[in-house]
């Protein structure tokens, strides 16, 4: 997969760009290329790939910011301690999202949060001085670097309002969906990553008993299987945009007919950040 040097907002308008897999821009010819696959899958100046077990940390909270990384393969989490020694999980990453952003802002920094490995990861490295060189450097890079970082910061728009507006149930169902990848293009990963309850709790706000009784209830509905690891159904993205269940019915809901291919892009909507739509 190749990318476009030349480009400039004034010179290509954006109708020659297509959308990629997780929505990131990529042009529609293949001129003086710039090959962003090699740069964010190889070592090189300034960049180095890791392998990480689970539980590894890629940085801690009050580190300096000396490096951005972007995830080639596995989930990783960002957590933030407080002075009382509380802990709260505030995002989750996977494949093709990039973490330590704050690394190149005018003045180097400190982490203000903990990056941590929550599967087995491959993750490039790439120094602040690196960095801030491609960006300069490479227009079309620094396009996709720009689209992704504003993605997340609709995506951490949607997070707050999920948390103010939502009930802890809605909020659950949304993070499961999330850590499923439903609303992506292709079938959704419906297997998720191990994650303990607690952590759940921690993501969406709520006590481990909370989220226990609301598991126990999705699985009693036929919403979602687990055994060690969750297993995710359609189902429970029906739950999530039907405005939940009524607490009278007893009775488990029939979601046999197939999804509609308005349904994708409502599950998209989701992924993406517009949950705010479907706040009742």
């Amino acid at each position: 997969m190749i990318f476009s040097r030349e480009f400039t907002a004034v010179d290509e308008p954006l109708a020659d760009y297509t959308l990629g897999s997780r929505g990131q821009l990529m042009p529609e010819h293949n001129e003086n290329v710039f090959d962003l696959v090699a740069f964010l899958g190889h070592a090189g100046i300034g960049r180095s790939v890791l392998q990480l077990e689970q539980g590894t940390a890629l940085f801690s909270q009050g580190d300096e910011a000396d490096a951005v990384f972007y995830i080639q393969k596995g989930r990783a989490k960002r957590t933030v301690v407080s002075e009382s020694g509380k802990q709260a999980t505030i995002t989750l990453l996977s494949a093709g999202d990039f973490v330590g952003e704050e690394s190149v802002t005018a003045i180097l920094s400190l982490r203000l949060a903990a990056a941590t490995a929550i599967t087995a990861c491959s993750v490039i490295k790439i120094t602040r001085t690196e960095m801030i060189r491609m960006l300069r450097a490479e227009p079309f890079f620094s396009l996709y670097f720009l689209h992704y970082v504003l993605s997340r910061s609709l995506r951490t728009q949607a997070d707050l309002v999920d948390q103010l507006f939502n009930s802890t149930e809605k909020r659950l169902a949304r993070i499961l969906l999330l850590m499923a990848d439903f609303g992506e293009p292709g079938e959704p990963n419906m297997l998720i990553p191990k994650i303990s309850q607690e952590a759940l709790g921690n993501i969406i706000g709520a006590t481990r008993s909370k989220v226990s009784f609301f598991m126990n209830r999705f699985r009693k509905l036929g919403l979602i299987e687990y055994n060690g690891r969750i297993l995710v159904k359609r189902a429970l993205l029906h739950f999530l945009l039907h405005d939940g269940l009524p607490e009278r019915n007893a009775s488990t809901p029939n979601f046999s007919m197939p999804p509609s291919p308005k349904a994708s892009g409502i599950a998209r909507k989701v992924k993406t950040g517009a949950v705010e739509t479907y706040i009742s």
